[in-house]
């Protein structure tokens, strides 16, 4: 699995013009769910998602968690996130699961983020095309992928 995270004011994602989900502070996580990815690697990116430190304490240091702040989540699925782009001009989604094995785990991913304390996780609609606004604050982005998460 493969999230970009981004610490944000605010987020949300519409869907035939109509809001789908919607946070305040908190993260706006898109997800790639890739062939072989199984409930372990969600645990794993849930778990590190919901206790990382990158909100700013009163010393301006990323030191907060989302729990500190009372921080959201909203999370959208994205299989482009899973692209191959090494040959050629045009990407291979090749690598992204199929759609009946990544919604199961993009829905288990969202419910792990709530057992690990994350207040709310907000979502988009799995497969729609989906319009994403978001407030960025930082900028703070980080990449994570499962892979590296699981030794």
């Amino acid at each position: 699995m493969k999230a970009v995270l981004q610490r944000v004011k605010s987020a949300k994602v519409k869907v035939d013009g109509k809001i789908t989900g919607q946070i305040e502070q908190g993260f706006m996580i898109l997800l790639g769910v890739e062939e072989g990815d199984t409930q372990k690697q969600a645990d794993a990116l849930a778990l590190k998602i919901s206790g990382l430190r990158i909100f700013t304490d009163e010393n301006d240091k990323m030191n907060l968690s989302l729990a500190d702040v009372g921080g959201n989540v909203l999370v959208v699925s994205n299989f482009t996130l899973c692209a191959d782009c090494s040959h050629g001009r045009r990407p291979s989604f090749i690598n992204a699961a199929r759609p009946e094995t990544a919604e199961p785990l993009y829905e288990y991913f969202c419910n792990q983020l709530l057992r690990n304390g994350v207040n709310k996780a907000e979502k988009g609609v799995f497969g729609a095309d989906m319009l994403v606004s978001i407030e960025n604050d930082g900028p703070v982005t980080l990449i994570i992928d499962s892979k590296d998460l699981i030794k």
